[in-house]
């Protein structure tokens, strides 16, 4: 289990400093895939597949696909027809296919060695979870939500500056 989840952290950080140094932001996205991804094996071998499911679910798959239908529907200018094609090469997708190959291979291993038990710990429940997060980390819990709160507004004044501004330009017979 030990060599299991170094690589698997390896994976983790590899992929997080690839997220912070690409210039794309589709390139970036693709890494940050893989981050959460190495972060649910992580959780899975640990005894939490639970948590690793709602990583995978929640983060990886839902939360990911909203960043990339958002940037791909927010990329106008004059270069935007380009851009697709930019965002095709190899370059771009090889380094996180490869990434997303060592964690498949790790998965596989985990689930064909015949151990009945993830871990030393044992599975974690989904009960015990939420008593876990509602019981002695209920404040923990209120902040983050409050935290990610914070940062909706946050999202949604920077989104909406133009219009905060009046920066739209002014239809004809509209007095200035």
């Amino acid at each position: 289990m030990n060599v299991t989840f170094y690589i698997v952290a390896a994976v983790a950080v590899v992929s997080t400093l690839m997220v912070i140094t690409r210039l794309e932001m589709i390139h970036a996205l693709l890494y940050l895939v893989v981050s959460l991804l190495s972060v649910a094996l992580i959780f899975f071998i640990f005894g939490a597949p639970f948590v690793a499911a709602l990583e995978v679910i929640i983060y990886a798959g839902a939360i990911m696909v909203l960043f990339v239908f958002a940037i791909m529907m927010l990329a106008f200018g004059p270069h935007a027809a380009k851009r697709p094609d930019h965002w095709l090469r190899p370059e771009g997708w090889l380094g996180p296919s490869i990434l997303s190959a060592i964690l498949m291979g790790e998965l596989l291993y985990i689930l064909t060695r015949g151990s009945g038990r993830l871990s030393a710990a044992g599975a974690v429940q989904p009960k015990e979870v939420g008593i876990a997060l509602f019981a002695p980390y209920l404040l923990g819990v209120e902040l983050a939500s409050m935290l990610l709160l914070a940062g909706i507004v946050g999202a949604y004044c920077l989104g909406r500056r133009d219009v905060l501004r009046n920066d739209y330009p002014k239809e004809k017979g509209e007095a200035s």
